[in-house]
């Protein structure tokens, strides 16, 4: 099967058996920060009782002014879960892509976390509208988001970074064991750089 069956598919879908496209705003203002960071769920994706359309959803986060799109799935599971095509659509529509793929249930590794934040940071001190997203917008996504409060305030701590993304996703944000865990992982991580590099961030950020 090619992409451009998944694009057919996709125009023969009626309304009513669309599943509506969902995304949340996460505010960065406990970090006296007036920024606003979208979250959401993999565009486009078709699964079992999901049933996406990936032009419509890209279109309608262009429609809600995201210039920037983190996104966190493997190339393998955008097939897996009929949205091969995603990158390339999200390209054609002029966002910036910034591709950091981690597998479902798992974190990044440190120095991995540390280019994602780095990047995120670029874009909230440009005022770029970004949004970032896995599969179901709760497991990756929301580790990024809390190490992202941790990241911006040295003063946060894990639970309350934690605390913040539950809010803004729900209950079910940072899904497993090995996700809650490595939140305090990178507090720690970054509190052990920032007391042996002279306490900047930017020395914890090389």
């Amino acid at each position: 099967m090619n992409e451009n069956e998944f694009a057919s598919s996709d125009e023969e879908m009626s309304e009513k058996e669309q599943t509506p496209f969902e995304l949340s705003w996460l505010s960065l203002e406990p970090v006296n920060n007036a920024y606003v960071l979208g979250i959401s769920c993999l565009p486009g994706c078709k699964f079992k009782n999901i049933q996406r359309n990936l032009v419509q959803d890209v279109e309608e986060i262009k429609r809600l002014g995201i210039q920037d799109v983190f996104l966190f799935c493997t190339t393998s599971e955008l097939w897996y879960y009929r949205a091969p095509a995603l990158i390339d659509e999200y390209r054609k529509q002029g966002f910036e892509v910034h591709h950091y793929p981690f597998l479902d249930g798992e974190v990044p590794d440190l120095h991995s976390c540390h280019q994602i934040l780095e990047d995120l940071h670029t874009c909230i001190d440009n005022t770029r509208k970004t949004l970032i997203h896995c599969y179901g917008g709760l497991g990756r996504s929301c580790v990024i988001a809390a190490c992202l409060f941790l990241w911006l305030d040295e003063k946060m701590t894990p639970e309350k970074a934690i605390h913040l993304v539950r809010a803004a996703r729900g209950p079910g944000a940072i899904q497993t064991v090995k996700q809650y865990n490595f939140v305090y992982t990178f507090h720690e991580n970054m509190a052990h750089c920032h007391a042996a590099r002279g306490g900047t961030r930017e020395s914890l950020s090389r």
